[in-house]
């Protein structure tokens, strides 16, 4: 019998960074094999979306499933809403293809089953040196505010994100701020964590382009 699936991974990629996409895609892996007994085979499946191009599914890569989609022109808020149609998982998480994740980062969220939104640190000192970190917690009402959670912090039941919020909503450079504020409010069941679950910005100078265009804008717009 097939081992249900537990985490899928919502990676959206412009096609461009091919290598940076690898590295995504080697950090979940070794994200599972850190995990051991604990994630099955079959217990874990990256959905990437490649926005617009004919992409090629990268090495050593048998847990993926890539759709080649339309053009979204949105910070890839187009291919993240089919790719959580498309999740089979019980719960999820968000590496694009210049960030990677954590090698403990499931062995993390397996500690929380029942948890349906867990928000842990990532560091993002490659991209933002006067905030290592992210979020911070300077003691206000709340550790959900622009440009101070990025998706790549979330766990995140399938159940809350598509079926009580609706999936991936919103559109433009504030969408991850919004989608992330409706699963903080529908969240039953919040755990906040100061592991770290993902790097920021970790394929920076793997392609040659810059890896950071749609959160800079998100940042600077705050």
């Amino acid at each position: 019998m097939a081992a249900e699936i537990e985490f899928s991974v919502i990676t959206p990629t412009c096609g461009e960074r091919p290598k940076g996409l690898q590295q995504a895609v080697d950090s979940v892996a070794a994200a599972v094999e850190a995990a051991g007994d604990a994630l099955p085979p079959g217990a874990v499946e990256m959905l990437i979306g490649f926005d617009g191009v004919k992409g090629e599914k990268p090495r050593g890569a048998d847990f993926t499933r890539c759709f080649n989609l339309p053009l979204d022109n949105d910070y890839g808020n187009g291919i993240r809403r089919i790719l959580l149609q498309q999740a089979k998982g019980r719960r999820l998480v968000f590496v694009d293809d210049d960030n990677v994740l954590a090698p403990e980062a499931f062995r993390v969220y397996l500690r929380h089953p029942d948890a349906d939104l867990i928000i842990a640190r990532i560091d993002t000192s490659r991209a933002f040196p006067d905030a290592p970190y992210l979020p911070v917690d300077d003691g206000g009402p709340s550790l959900v505010r622009q440009n101070n959670v990025d998706p790549l912090c979330l766990c995140v039941s399938r159940e809350l994100a598509v079926v009580r919020c609706g999936g991936w909503r919103y559109t433009n450079y504030v969408a991850d701020y919004l989608a992330i504020r409706d699963f903080d409010r529908r969240s039953r069941s919040t755990v906040i964590l100061t592991d770290v679950v993902g790097v920021y910005d970790a394929g920076r100078g793997l392609d040659d382009q810059s890896s950071t265009t749609r959160r800079m804008l998100t940042r600077e717009s705050g």
